[in-house]
């Protein structure tokens, strides 16, 4: 058994990475952390005393983000739950930069756990 959790340059991306630890120290179990940011994780990012996999992008030549998750959960068999930052977006924004997470959320082959942070930030 094992958590996933997509980590965008966001706040929710961010807010995705602190639920997942979280979730994986009550679970007892591994953390499985997809970069989907345009940077490598520095030592100091990936949270300590969990057994941690860390799987880096190239860039944003490297596949379609939504495809790079599903692919990484199809390796990852012991995957048994993926952590998504979401936000409330405008229906303008949805049809015009789409949603990632709406896509990961309907193409995930694992249940997914959503995580929204509230209007104070937490």
């Amino acid at each position: 058994m094992s958590v996933a959790v997509a980590v965008t340059d966001s706040p929710e991306g961010r807010f995705a990475l602190e639920a997942a630890v979280a979730e994986a120290q009550n679970l007892g179990t591994g953390l499985l952390l997809i970069n989907l940011t345009l940077h490598d994780f520095t030592e100091d990012e990936i949270p300590s005393g969990l057994e941690v996999t860390v799987i880096n992008r190239s860039g944003r030549g490297d596949r379609d983000p939504v495809t790079a998750v599903v692919d990484e959960l199809g390796d990852h068999s012991e995957v048994d739950r993926l952590v998504l930052g979401v936000r409330a977006r405008s229906r303008v924004g949805k049809m015009i930069l789409g949603s990632v997470a709406q896509r990961l959320i309907l193409r995930s082959p694992v249940p997914v756990l959503t995580v929204r942070r509230d209007a104070t930030g937490r």
